[in-house]
């Protein structure tokens, strides 16, 4: 495995704009002969998921008022809140066509480091969290493309619970199905379960020591690393600029819509909104922190104009592969929501 750093000329790169497409870089366009490793943390950002609506989403007074980025990343999931005292990893590699969604495969190494750090309790529990006594410290999300993949998460080392608290709208229906009351309650940062040695690390020590454990090396010398070139980092950018810097991409263009249902279920929830006119689906669109493999887009493509009735939906989902689009849900219970 190679370890990449997400520093030009010497500095560190605090930006989500240019860590995520750094991320997109070493998934689309760079291919070794092994699996990468990336670390990054970033300045006060949301990070929101590839089919969630950005504005439903977010506190946008607290955020304006406070200066946070916002940003769609390429994977399915929910939004999640980075500050300086988070910690995102992401593992890039092949897609084998069976690691899809097998978030202990990539999780492991990340749970064995911190339990080597004194955090003993910390597992996966449910679809994509890492939790300790209850409470997530970790979200997760993957994306793949063209026979690769990348499977990414947070680690709550020391972040500001009160921003995310702040940041973030999250859903009756979200903390109703995690059987809690709030977000306070939810989430814990991990520092206070490090043993004694790691107590008064920072943010960035606490990476380095993920570093080598993860690495199983004593020093940063012994770790196999790839090192970003001048013309990696000019690809780099124009990615930067075509969508983390793009506001269509970020927030996104929609039409007014009439029509909205929405259903939180086992592999997340999911979310159409619709204009009907006629009888028939005139506009409409897909939302949810499910995990899919494709481009919603298509499945919303070939909606548009059908007639509104269960029938004609129902032949539409008979002519796509529904677990590869919003993962392990039937027909009739996308009908059903739909109508």
């Amino acid at each position: 495995m190679y370890f990449v750093a997400n520093e030009r000329n010497g500095q560190e790169i605090t930006d989500p704009r240019i860590n995520l497409a750094i991320e997109t870089f070493l998934l689309k366009q760079l291919t070794l002969d092994e699996p990468i490793l990336l670390f990054y943390i970033n300045e006060p950002s949301i990070i929101i998921g590839r089919n969630q609506n950005t504005i439903e989403e977010i506190n946008t007074e607290y955020v304006e008022k406070n200066h946070i980025h916002i940003v769609r990343r390429l994977s399915g999931g929910g939004a999640v809140y980075h500050d300086f005292g988070n910690l995102s990893f992401c593992f890039i590699t092949k897609d084998d066509g069976n690691s899809f969604r097998d978030f202990g495969k990539f999780t492991e190494p990340v749970i064995q480091s911190l339990h080597k750090m004194g955090v003993e309790g910390a597992a996966l529990i449910g679809r994509n969290d890492l939790v300790i006594d209850g409470q997530k410290f970790s979200g997760n999300a993957m994306y793949s493309t063209n026979g690769r993949m990348t499977a990414h998460g947070t680690i709550m080392f020391d972040s500001d619970v009160e921003a995310v608290v702040g940041a973030l709208k999250v859903r009756k229906d979200k903390i109703e199905s995690k059987g809690i009351k709030s977000i306070r309650s939810r989430v814990t940062n991990i520092r206070p379960y490090l043993s004694d040695d790691y107590q008064y690390i920072t943010t960035k020590e606490f990476r380095d020591k993920l570093l080598l454990n993860i690495f199983d090396v004593d020093s940063r010398e012994e770790v196999k690393e790839y090192k970003l070139t001048d013309e990696d980092w000019k690809k780099i950018e124009e990615i930067s600029n075509e969508y983390y810097r793009n506001w269509d991409w970020n927030y996104g263009k929609s039409p007014k819509f009439e029509l909205v249902r929405r259903h939180r279920f086992p592999i997340g929830s999911v979310e159409f909104q619709m204009n009907v006119d006629k009888g028939q689906i005139k506009n409409i669109r897909i939302y949810g922190d499910f995990f899919g493999l494709g481009e919603i887009s298509d499945v919303e493509e070939r909606l548009t104009g059908i007639k509104y009735e269960p029938q004609a939906i129902g032949e539409v989902f008979d002519k796509i592969d529904i677990k590869k689009y919003f993962g392990n849900i039937t027909k009739e219970e996308l009908i059903h929501l739909i109508y």
